[in-house]
């Protein structure tokens, strides 16, 4: 009787040992946030990243009861902040916004102290958006078809900027190289906001534009929409054709979410996802994402997980087809 009762004892005490440590998560989770979040941004301020981003964190910290608070560290094709972001604590008190950038990067950026697939954990989507193909106006074509007759009868005349080396912009610029057979001269610049005047001056004749930026400049007749990266027409451009109509199988879209670092407690990454998919189905945020030209991506940790291991996937074989890396 008394071994049993020891024994009983025993495992009572070893359940209870085993229990500690979750309760103990799920309590602090319970009390997270009790000081300001930093969420790191790899963008300049006023870029799509750091707009769609500054969104979503403020509906994030009128929800959890204090301040998400957006930090850009730009540079790099956005690795300095992904650096940054892996190097914290993984306490919840740092995030990342991650991208398609971070896909692309994983392979365009051969030596990486860091593999943005296993040194972070998912939270969630943000948005996703196709890239829009703009040109100057002074660039006599109109069309898709009509650009690619125009670069390969003018070799080395044709500049097409990015906003950076290794950016989705850069990379959906290699895609289309690839699959269409032109050769032009990549110019990558610090963000949008540096490369879209010198497209309006003709100094560079085109770029792979996010929507945020780029839709106030067409609408004004600034810049000109030849073609939407994505298989499906871009419903704030009803009139400009996927590129994947002339050039058949193209289809590339960008996106940003929400990732932390390795060891982030599981409690803290559901709790900021069920707040960012709240906010991403609420009225007020889609109509503020809807003004942008972008989609909000409500998605589950293991869901954005997966979309980031795909596009990695995806990426690295355009990047090693396209023979490029970074410098």
């Amino acid at each position: 009787m008394t071994h049993l009762s020891n024994r009983r004892r025993f495992l009572q005490l070893s359940a209870g040992t085993l229990a500690a440590p979750i309760f103990v998560r799920n309590a602090f989770a319970q009390t997270y946030p009790a000081r300001p979040v930093k969420v790191m941004v790899g963008f300049a301020a006023g870029g799509a990243t750091d707009v769609c981003t500054r969104i979503a964190v403020e509906w994030l910290g009128q929800k959890l009861g204090q301040p998400f608070v957006v930090e850009n560290r730009t540079g790099a094709g956005s690795n300095i902040a992904a650096q940054a972001a892996i190097a914290s604590q993984g306490d919840g008190y740092t995030l990342l916004a991650s991208t398609a950038s971070n896909a692309v990067n994983a392979t365009y950026y051969p030596n990486l102290p860091f593999n943005i697939v296993n040194d972070t954990v998912p939270i969630g989507g943000v948005v996703s958006y196709p890239l829009i193909l703009v040109i100057s106006p002074s660039l006599p074509v109109k069309t898709i078809a009509e650009f690619i007759a125009y670069t390969k009868a003018n070799p080395g005349k044709v500049n097409i900027g990015s906003f950076g080396s290794g950016t989705s912009s850069h990379l959906t610029g290699e895609l289309f190289k690839t699959m269409t057979g032109v050769a032009y001269t990549h110019i990558p610049y610090r963000g949008e906001a540096a490369a879209l005047p010198d497209i309006i001056a003709g100094q560079v004749q085109g770029m792979f534009c996010t929507p945020s930026a780029g839709l106030p400049l067409i609408r004004d007749g600034k810049i000109r929409a030849i073609g939407v990266s994505t298989a499906k027409r871009f419903e704030s451009l009803p009139d400009v054709p996927p590129i994947g109509d002339t050039v058949q199988g193209f289809d590339a879209s960008s996106w940003v979410g929400l990732s932390a670092p390795k060891g982030t407690p599981a409690a803290i990454v559901e709790r900021v996802n069920q707040a960012l998919v709240a906010g991403l189905e609420d009225a007020s945020l889609k109509s503020r994402y809807g003004e942008l030209g972008v989609a909000p991506m409500p998605m589950a940790p293991a869901a954005y997980g997966k979309l980031m291991a795909d596009e990695v996937e995806k990426w690295g074989k355009v990047v090693k087809l396209a023979g490029i890396k970074a410098e």
